[in-house]
């Protein structure tokens, strides 16, 4: 799994489109759309956003877990 799908996976877990997603991220859907697809980068201040939104999910998810590729394939192969 990609990161732009591990991200459209959060928010659609979290019950929202990507205007709503944008919304609570104070930014617009089209600025949504371009950072989820990979072609602008989530600002710090996003991320962190982002991470709060998850964290009644996931108590201990990281920013690595959400926004970075090889931390999820670091964890799934010391689970083997």
């Amino acid at each position: 799994m990609n990161v732009k799908d591990k991200i459209r996976g959060y928010r659609t877990m979290l019950g929202l489109n990507q205007c709503e997603m944008g919304r609570a991220l104070g930014i617009s859907k089209q600025s949504y759309y371009n950072k989820e697809n990979g072609k602008v980068s989530f600002s710090d201040s996003e991320k962190m956003a982002f991470k709060k939104m998850l964290e009644p999910y996931f108590s201990d998810i990281t920013l690595e877990d959400i926004f970075f590729w090889f931390r999820g394939c670091i964890k799934l192969l010391m689970k083997r």
